[in-house]
């Protein structure tokens, strides 16, 4: 390209940023809930091809959300240049590509179940902007390259790059105030802060001794929540004052029945270890971990609502329109499941619920364990469908009996002798009964387990192999409680979660 080029797509890029900042400075006002960036980022989710939404878990994992706001940023800046390029070159072809910008971004925020009347006010206002100010700067650079004065060229220039430079200061400044203001308007952090969860009426049993083996590399028994895996589909975290936070039970009951978090949090609430699964995670992966909830039983609260006896589903809805289905009986039988509002000991963090999520013991989150839920829609599986099943997944969702090696790591270098493995094991509320280890193809060999927490959590094992020198394969697999043994058939997480055995490469030398 040449200069005239580069600056007509430098003048593009200012005049989006400038779109994108004035959006957003709007929306603070007319719609804290639902911007038009955060509207198209969930909108690029939901519609995004589930072989591409696999890729993107496995390779960020949970950092997954920031890799695609890392991409939109790009791919705006990019089309942006080529608007200003487009409009220097044929007038009004660059602003047609700001107006189909706008109208993405309208159609984003407008599908939105956050959205009100007045969201759309930010994108069509962005519109208009750009409409206006993107050939006013292009005019600049025209009468920059007609000057044939050295003195008119040279205050051509100055015009259009004090022009530039200004509205690049907009951009930042105006963004510094919409995050100000967003933060000032929808900052429910001194709220949280406040609040001071009650004393469980029944506490969770004490963790033995035995249930935590010390061997370097080992997982902490209970995560810590700064290193809780987090998987969903919310581009950005939701904040829900819960001062205004209700929850409805609908659908096929007696009476439906709404609940807010003064009245949650006098419920007499249950602590609990109960460790979550992702279905995403693959066989040896760590979107798993185990932590202490506290919260009210589901089951108390669909029996005020007194559920129809054709119905065999639950529909729980979050504040971001994402939904799950979790069948019925699971939520009314005898395990612990909860309409959390602590995690390990504090009110829940907001990447993980706050003020209230779901917790429910022996199924996959995609089923079960909707953060910022607002809903529960007693229904049947024949009736309603789901976020993910829609998109491929199997309706129910029961974790299945896993196991990884943690320590060694893969590709570790031991000296020969005796070799200390272990690792975690896993078959919620069903429980895990033994672990068994195997070199290369030999046989396979007893594992300790330590003491178990309770049969919605992990267990942690050790196992010991005396190598010589040369190169191994290490592979481990559990026998649950009720003697179905680990699947050794390997099958990816779509559509019901990953199965086969985990093996780890070690060179002994």
């Amino acid at each position: 390209m040449n200069r005239t080029s580069w600056l007509a797509a430098l003048a593009g890029i200012v005049v989006v940023a400038v779109v994108a900042v004035a959006g957003e400075l709007l929306a603070a006002f007319t719609s804290p809930a639902v911007s038009p960036i955060t509207a198209v980022g969930s909108a690029t989710i939901d519609l995004m091809p589930q072989p591409l939404k696999e890729w993107a878990i496995d390779t960020f994992g949970t950092a997954d959300k920031a890799a695609l706001l890392v991409t939109m940023v790009l791919v705006i800046a990019v089309l942006a240049a080529i608007a200003g390029i487009a409009e220097y070159k044929r007038r009004y072809s660059g602003v047609a590509i700001i107006v189909l910008f706008s109208l993405i971004g309208l159609a984003a925020v407008y599908s939105r179940p956050q959205a009100v009347p007045s969201s759309v006010i930010a994108p069509i206002a962005g519109a208009v902007l750009g409409v206006i100010i993107l050939p006013a700067l292009i005019n600049r650079l025209r009468a920059l390259k007609a000057a044939e004065d050295p003195a008119e060229s040279a205050m051509a220039r100055r015009r259009f790059l004090v022009a530039t430079g200004a509205g690049a200061a907009v951009a930042v400044i105006g963004g510094y105030i919409s995050t100000t203001l967003r933060s000032v308007q929808v900052n429910v952090a001194k709220l949280r802060a406040s609040v001071t969860l009650p004393a469980p009426s029944s506490r969770a049993q004490p963790i033995p001794d035995e249930a935590s083996i010390p061997l370097e590399g080992m997982p902490e028994l209970v995560t810590p929540t700064d290193e809780f895996y987090r998987i969903d589909t919310a581009f950005t975290v939701p904040r829900v004052d819960p001062e205004t936070w209700k929850l409805k039970v609908t659908g096929l009951v007696d009476r439906e029945v709404e609940i807010d978090f003064a009245e949650l949090m006098s419920k007499p609430l249950i602590e609990r270890y109960v460790t979550l699964a992702c279905v995403s995670n693959p066989v040896g992966g760590d979107l798993i971990g185990n932590a202490s909830w506290l919260g009210w039983p589901i089951r108390e609260l669909l029996a005020e609502a007194g559920p129809a006896g054709d119905a065999d589903m639950v529909l729980s809805t979050s504040t971001d329109g994402w939904t799950a289905g979790t069948p019925l009986e699971v939520l009314t039988d005898e395990r612990d499941a909860v309409l959390a509002v602590g995690m390990n000991g504090a009110p829940l963090p907001f990447e993980h619920g706050f003020p209230v999520r779901m917790v429910v013991p022996g199924l996959y989150g995609y089923v079960s364990a909707t953060k910022w839920v607002t809903e529960l829609k007693v229904t049947r599986f024949a009736d309603e469908v789901a976020y993910w099943t829609t998109r491929g997944w199997t309706a129910r969702g029961p974790i299945k009996l896993s196991s990884r090696i943690d320590t060694p790591r893969d590709g570790a270098n031991r000296p020969p002798g005796k070799l200390r493995l272990g690792g975690v094991a896993w078959a919620q509320h069903v429980g895990v009964r033994a672990v068994e280890v195997q070199v290369d193809d030999g046989p396979w060999q007893p594992a300790e387990l330590a003491e178990a927490i309770s049969e919605d959590t992990w267990r942690q094992w050790v196992a010991d192999v005396v190598l010589e020198p040369g190169e191994y394969k290490l592979t481990v697999r559990a026998t649950d409680r009720n003697g179905d043994v680990q699947i050794a058939d390997f099958a990816p997480p779509v559509p019901s979660g990953a199965t086969g055995h985990h093996s780890i490469s070690v060179s002994i030398g």
